[in-house]
């Protein structure tokens, strides 16, 4: 998107401008979320990749995660990660 604008080919005096538009393209996920077991008390990792760089939020039911000592969250390019540390029953 940010390649969109007028360009010009300038020759001596005579010139010739051209408008680009670039569309972008919608976010897909290109590797989905996979279902997880673990044991209590250990960690898990979940783990997805789009089709192109983009922030993500990470949710459980309606509530949005923040990072913290139970939760962390990494992105890097496409891949987006949330690491659930000392899980427990409610943590399904």
């Amino acid at each position: 998107e940010s390649d969109a604008g007028d360009y010009t080919c300038v020759c001596g005096d005579q010139q010739s401008t051209a408008s680009l538009a670039v569309h972008a393209l919608p976010v897909l996920f290109k590797e989905e979320l996979k279902n997880e077991e673990a044991q209590e008390g250990a960690s898990v990792t979940l783990s997805c990749e789009l089709t192109k760089e983009a922030p993500v939020q990470w949710k459980i039911g309606p509530k949005v995660l923040k990072p913290s000592d139970k939760y962390q969250m990494r992105q890097s390019g496409t891949a987006a990660e949330l690491v659930i540390r000392d899980l427990e029953e409610k943590d399904a």
